[in-house]
């Protein structure tokens, strides 16, 4: 079950030839078929991934060399409603928030833009020990300048450049990146969007600038497609997930986090006593 689980992951890995349109976003290749059968295996991977947070945690507390201890840093992109938030929630619903962390990036303040465009990511990078979670990430830099025309396509190629280099970086010194770009159709988008416009609990998450960006769709789509194919590297690999299921998308970000966890091959650390020394009074 394992091989194939790794076999099906590796189809969703990004290629340089990548072509979004060739991706369905309502595609399930990870689905039983039934719905509560999914949500059951969900569950099944949350709490797997809580026994696996505390193997990492542990090690990160007991290592003498933090940067070279396990971190894992889970980077979610995609469109407005593609569903970043209820991934994350999903993925880390059994998880203890001791630690996992969220980071969210916003339009750059203007402290942050008077550095390089790094700057302010690599101060939320995870810890020893920690996972790390990116609500956007860096690579808001290659995508919004570029659709925009505030950078040019030499500064394009340089900012790939310099995100591969910097992912690298933290490869090298202990950290698994999980990159995942929520893949949701522009059908889909409208009714969500469209929910969130109907129920007034939820009306504070639309923004009319959402409809701008909506009607750049097609120069979004060119912008990630190259984002993607340029920067998914033996090192930090992209995987493109179907997400217009959101049992569908949740449950593919899961097995993709279970198995980096896994990869890293944790064992509790041994104490640094004899616990059969210990006689508590």
């Amino acid at each position: 079950m394992a091989d194939r689980t790794d076999s099906a992951l590796k189809k969703l890995r990004v290629g340089t030839g990548l072509r979004l349109r060739d991706v369905d976003p309502a595609a399930r290749p990870f689905s039983s078929g039934d719905k509560a059968a999914d949500l059951a295996r969900i569950d099944e991977l949350a709490l797997e991934v809580d026994r696996l947070q505390d193997l990492l945690y542990a090690n990160g507390q007991a290592s003498g060399l933090p940067h070279g201890a396990h971190k894992l840093l889970l980077v979610l992109q995609g469109l407005d409603t593609s569903g970043k938030d209820g991934t994350a929630r999903a993925v880390f619903n059994r998880t203890s928030p001791l630690g996992v962390r969220v980071a969210a990036f916003k339009a750059p303040t203007e402290n942050e833009q008077a550095h390089d465009f790094l700057w302010r990511v690599h101060a939320v990078v995870p810890r020893a020990g920690e996972i790390a979670v990116f609500n956007r990430s860096h690579y808001e830099d290659v995508l919004v300048p570029v659709v925009e025309g505030w950078i040019d396509g030499a500064e394009r190629k340089r900012r790939y450049a310099h995100i591969n280099a910097f992912e690298r970086l933290l490869c090298e010194t202990g950290t698994s990146i999980v990159k995942c770009y929520l893949h949701i159709s522009r059908g889909e988008q409208r009714e969500r969007l469209q929910a969130r416009l109907d129920e007034p609990a939820k009306q504070w998450k639309f923004q009319p600038g959402d409809l701008e960006v909506r009607r750049k769709w097609k120069d979004y789509q060119a912008a990630y497609q190259d984002a993607l194919a340029a920067t998914s590297t033996a090192w930090a690999p992209w995987h493109v997930v179907p997400a217009d299921s959101k049992t569908h998308r949740n449950l593919v970000v899961a097995e993709l986090v279970v198995a980096a966890l896994r990869g890293m091959k944790l064992k509790a650390p041994k104490p640094d006593y004899d616990p059969r020394t210990v006689e508590i009074p």
